[in-house]
């Protein structure tokens, strides 16, 4: 069966027998940020592998210097899969946002990336360089990470929004530790991350990849149906814990935090002086993610 051609992932196989999928971010001018057709393009590869029975295990890795550097910020045109998002009323005619509107899109994002945590095949993503905001979001999604000793993960759009399904970081690390990500967005490296039991496996950036297909092809001796039952297993004791409910209590945060002081000031940044004026606004008073343009 031919893998589908996509204008923003790429598809391949590797490991024994190519009893592996990857997946590949591939925006990598744009440091892989999360346009709206890329996660359309992503939930379409993900229905075709799904439903493949040669592919026991899918790797979800970024192209070029990062993994993602959050959702792509720049104003979106309303064809394809943008407009299906879109055509939810987000403002009045005066202009004012409509919260209604504003979840709804969000809740079709989240609807995403909650399928990739209950697809029926285990999933590992590989990060290198930024896994932040939206990028680190759609990380915490898979069964698996791995990760560059120095990469980096956080959520810097807590200082002017919300967040969705990285909130699942509750079940993941310790309270304290997530209180201090999630109120100051600042990030952590891949080594923290391993320390705090965010990640697997954090390794050098040469051995990252090699590493990681090695992982994936030690989990893929089991067939795809067997490996599928021990993930539901797996993954119904965390619903059971309320993941779902929390993940889209978190959309609901996340779309009312648009309307807050500090989400309008970013508005009022960006319309003034654009992107680099409200990054260098959001992210100057902690001195960090200079080299990462994203939310």
């Amino acid at each position: 069966m031919a893998e589908p051609i996509f204008d923003n992932l790429l598809i391949d196989r590797v490991g024994t027998d190519n009893r592996i999928a990857r997946i590949t971010l591939n925006r990598p001018e744009k440091m892989n940020a999360l346009s709206q057709e890329l996660l359309f393009e992503l939930r379409d590869a993900l229905e075709f592998l799904e439903s493949d029975d040669s592919a026991r295990v899918i790797i979800l890795r970024g192209a070029g210097r990062t993994f993602s550097a959050g959702y792509d910020l720049t104003p979106v045109q309303q064809t394809g899969a943008d407009a299906v998002v879109r055509a939810f009323r987000t403002q009045d005619d005066q202009g004012r946002r409509l919260w209604q509107g504003v979840r709804a899109g969000m809740q079709r994002i989240t609807n995403i990336h909650m399928y990739y945590w209950n697809i029926q095949k285990v999933t590992i993503a590989q990060i290198h360089g930024y896994a932040i905001a939206g990028g680190c979001e759609l990380s915490m999604m898979s069964d698996l990470v791995t990760a560059d000793v120095d990469a980096k993960f956080g959520h810097p759009g807590l200082r002017f929004a919300g967040t969705r399904t990285s909130m699942i970081l509750p079940l993941i690390i310790g309270m304290r530790k997530a209180k201090e990500l999630f109120y100051t967005g600042e990030n952590i490296s891949g080594s923290e991350a391993l320390e705090h039991g965010l990640i697997n496996y954090a390794w050098p950036f040469e051995e990252l990849e090699d590493r990681t297909i090695a992982l994936a092809d030690r989990i893929a001796n089991l067939p795809a149906d067997h490996l599928a039952m021990l993930k539901i297993h797996m993954n119904r004791f965390y619903e059971n814990m309320g993941i779902y409910s929390s993940v889209h209590s978190s959309t609901d945060l996340d779309a009312a935090g648009t309307f807050t002081s500090q989400s309008y000031e970013w508005s009022d940044k960006m319309r003034e002086g654009g992107l680099k004026e409200a990054l260098a606004w959001r992210d100057g008073p902690y001195q960090d993610y200079s080299a990462a343009p994203r939310d």
